[in-house]
């Protein structure tokens, strides 16, 4: 078995970060965000290599994971020469290999099985298996309906709230048979949404819908990454940094360097290489980077950090996402949801936010 990880994407809804650091590297705490995708397939042993789909700043994304050594796994890249869209993309990862691919969407984290869901593509015999997860509002997604007996029967676009007979929507996960690609277009852009999973439908293939109703987000939008962060703080996703550990009180690197007088409120996070300077206060549900200076009285709460960042001596920073190696300057105020691209520099005594 061979997975693809759809990691093509520019990342838009997470600019200015993502100008620089293509969305599969983002991080979440002390990891690139793929590296928790590829912890899920590890899950699988008969899954001997994992080829990550590219088109938008692939050196970058290669500089972090190599061939996969320290990952588990062995990595392959395959950079498409245009955008193709879901399924073109899957069909031009694919080319050479006849073996059933365990498929992710580039921006999922998820805590899903992904052993059970090759088991239940193998009872079945399918040919497509399809994860989905419900939602709380079913009127604001395209849902997935299904037979009593697992198949797909049909995708609905957002239907009308009278119209809504399920809440299950597409979770961007999937296990194929490439025996179906024949029907895909090649070195065009094409939806597996869209295009490829009609035709399963159309064609009576054996298509069939695992159910998830464990954790799942699209981290995708800066609400969501910061959702993320929190999720694993409160212990509501099972992998990762917190996975284990006391989260009622701060964690703290061995090689950070905390300085007297700082105040730390749980649960936040201060990676290796992070220095905080006296007097800070460092608040609930701030993640502080690798390599970061926090300066004198500085005053940080529920804010990210990307590394190599420097806060300036009686700034104030609520609430931010503040990317790699920037600088804001002394008795600077940044409040509300602001997002700081790279290198970005607050010269002091500025405010921005309310």
């Amino acid at each position: 078995m061979k997975a693809v990880l759809l990691a093509g994407g520019k990342g838009t809804r997470l600019r200015p970060l993502t100008l620089h650091t293509p969305k599969p590297v983002v991080p979440i705490f002390d990891r690139a965000f793929l590296h928790y995708q590829l912890d899920l397939l590890k899950q699988v042993p008969e899954i001997d290599e994992v080829i990550l789909s590219l088109n938008y700043q692939p050196r970058k994304i290669e500089e972090v994971f190599g061939d996969g050594t320290g990952t588990g796994v062995r990595v392959r890249y395959v950079v498409e020469p245009a955008p193709l869209g879901t399924g073109g993309a899957i069909r031009y990862a694919a080319q050479g290999t006849d073996d059933t691919l365990v498929v992710f969407n580039g921006d999922v984290m998820t805590g899903i099985d992904v052993k059970a869901v090759v088991a239940l593509h193998r009872e079945r015999q399918a040919k497509a298996t399809i994860v989905l997860t419900p939602v709380d509002n079913p009127s604001a997604y395209g849902l997935v309906e299904t037979e009593a007996d697992g198949r797909v029967r049909r995708f609905l676009e957002k239907p009308n709230p009278d119209c809504i007979t399920c809440d299950t929507i597409n979770a961007g996960i999937y296990v194929l048979e490439p025996d179906t690609f024949d029907r895909i277009p090649k070195d065009v852009p094409y939806s597996v949404e869209r295009a490829y999973f009609p035709s399963l439908i159309e064609r009576q293939d054996t298509f069939v819908a695992y159910v998830d109703r464990g954790y799942w987000i699209d981290i995708g939008t800066p609400d969501k990454y910061v959702q993320v962060h929190h999720d694993m703080f409160d212990g509501k996703f099972a992998g990762g940094l917190f996975a284990t550990g006391d989260r009622t009180k701060p964690m703290v690197s061995p090689e950070a360097r905390i300085e007297d007088g700082v105040t730390m409120t749980a649960p936040c996070f201060i990676d290796a290489g992070a220095h905080i300077k006296s007097g800070t206060t460092i608040g609930a549900y701030s993640v502080i980077g690798r390599g970061a200076l926090i300066e004198e009285s500085a005053d940080l709460q529920n804010t990210i950090i990307w590394p190599n960042s420097r806060i300036g001596q009686n700034a104030v920073v609520h609430g931010a996402i503040v990317g790699r190696s920037c600088h804001i300057g002394r008795d600077s105020v940044l409040k509300g949801r602001m997002l700081l691209g790279d290198k970005s520099q607050l010269t002091d005594v500025t405010s921005i936010g309310s």
